[in-house]
């Protein structure tokens, strides 16, 4: 979970969410991605689905049985849907998602009996860790925009 914490703070560097993602199999990392939607000007560029790829590409099998997937913040239903795809075995994630989260929060995408594939879900690794560098990103944020109304209304 460092390992996708310091990653995190990669995207945070780029303007972008701070998450991070990596996939870990046979105790080696595997694959590796933070969030990138942004400069990527795509729309699936989540640290998940950027990790999700890298690992594909370099085990040489889009299936990832077996594998570990350490994220910062809980996902989404995208990449739950991903995950679900990709085969990973076990979820482990920081931080929960209150507005999108798709394991426990928002949604419980992972306890659907329609899927074709069982995910172990882990959550609250880092937890603490996780959130802390979610939450000064968008206090962050938001001091940005206020600064910036401030001075397009000239009341500095």
């Amino acid at each position: 979970m460092n390992r996708a914490l310091a990653l995190a703070a990669e995207a945070a560097l780029r303007d972008e969410v701070p998450v991070g993602a990596v996939v870990v199999l046979d105790g080696k990392e595997v694959g590796a991605g933070f969030n990138a939607p942004i400069s990527g000007c795509d729309p699936t560029a989540h640290a998940e689905i950027r990790a999700l790829r890298d690992a594909a590409a370099r085990v040489g099998n889009y299936r990832l049985s077996g594998a570990t997937l350490y994220v910062t913040l809980e996902p989404c239903t995208m990449c739950v849907g991903a995950i679900v795809h990709s085969r990973i075995s076990r979820l482990v994630y920081g931080a929960p998602e209150p507005k999108a989260g798709a394991v426990e929060s928002a949604r419980k995408t992972l306890e659907e009996p329609h899927l074709n594939w069982a995910v172990e879900p882990v959550s609250g690794i880092l937890a603490e860790q996780c959130g802390k560098i979610i939450s000064e990103f968008f206090c962050r944020r938001r001091h940005e925009i206020r600064q910036r109304r401030k001075q397009l209304s000239g009341k500095e």
